[in-house]
């Protein structure tokens, strides 16, 4: 079933956001159109997010100590500058992380460089082994392997970008390998969480197995959340799996029960794809 012509008949989630803490969506545009009138954004971004790293350790303690446990091993996929890394060594965890931006590796191999519970993985994923292309940007937090996502992320709201506040301008090869051959080296981890800014889905398909919680980013455009349902059901077709979601960083899970794979792709359709979260869906394997 093509899920992209349904993207038409989008219904409206705020009461998606209101459970999940976040502040209503037209209101937080309305701010958003507000901040760039007065050409506020980049500090207030800046802001924001050095608030927010300094802010979001507890909240992630929270949420990955319903899934992680003393000895697990975790995968960071898009590590970028660590801050899940902490989190899950925190939690007793052994971490695999991988990074393909030189910038962001040198922060990882400075502070985590010497733990023998790190292994730090200076490489792309992606559906197969190889090389790829990393579209770097001012910004390590946006840079991406997927020119799709960076297009759409320009024309639309998320991550306050649809001006010139973030500029790509660097094209570097880098290596990739695949989640199998990470499970093959380290063994399968209790949590795989995936945030590689739109390519998500190429990264899922070097996965043919199951691992006991997946989480990848999705972003509400119309094209990539056509990806993010290719992804639901690349998982759906490896094993049983239930699924969730949550809004931005804000690690609550909107629904109270997890579902199967064709109510999560109804509910991602179903999110107005002007609002300026992204999310994430975590998808959970039942043996």
């Amino acid at each position: 079933m093509n899920y992209i012509r349904k993207i038409k008949i989008r219904n409206n989630s705020k009461a998606s956001c209101t459970k999940s803490g976040l502040i209503p969506i037209k209101a937080l545009n309305i701010f958003v159109k507000l901040l760039r009138f007065f050409r506020l954004y980049n500090a207030v971004y800046v802001t924001v997010l050095f608030i927010s790293n300094v802010l979001s350790r507890r909240k992630l303690l929270r949420f990955y100590s319903q899934y992680v446990n003393e000895g697990d091993l975790c995968f960071d996929i898009g590590a970028n500058i660590g801050n899940r890394i902490g989190v899950f060594l925190k939690l007793g965890a052994t971490v695999v992380a991988v990074e393909p931006q030189n910038s962001c590796m040198r922060k990882l191999l400075k502070k985590y460089g010497n733990n023998n519970k790190v292994f730090l993985v200076h490489k792309a994923l992606g559906s197969r082994e190889g090389k790829g292309n990393l579209i770097l940007s001012n910004s390590h937090t946006v840079s991406s392997m997927s020119k799709e996502w960076i297009d759409c992320v320009r024309d639309s709201d998320m991550f306050f970008t649809s001006t010139s506040a973030f500029q790509w301008h660097e094209n570097v090869t880098v290596p990739v390998t695949t989640l199998d051959k990470l499970i093959r080296k380290y063994g399968s981890p209790a949590v795989c969480k995936i945030d590689v800014e739109g390519f998500e889905y190429q990264v899922i398909k070097g996965l043919s197995q199951p691992a006991e919680m997946i989480s990848f980013e999705f972003t509400p455009t119309p094209k990539l959340i056509n990806q993010s349902i290719e992804s639901i059901k690349h998982l759906s077709a490896i094993g049983n799996v239930q699924f969730n979601y949550s809004f931005g960083e804000s690690m609550i899970l909107a629904l109270p029960e997890w579902v199967d794979s064709s109510k999560i792709c109804n509910i991602l359709l179903s999110i107005p794809y002007k609002t300026a979260f992204s999310g994430d869906i975590y998808a959970r394997f039942i043996a």
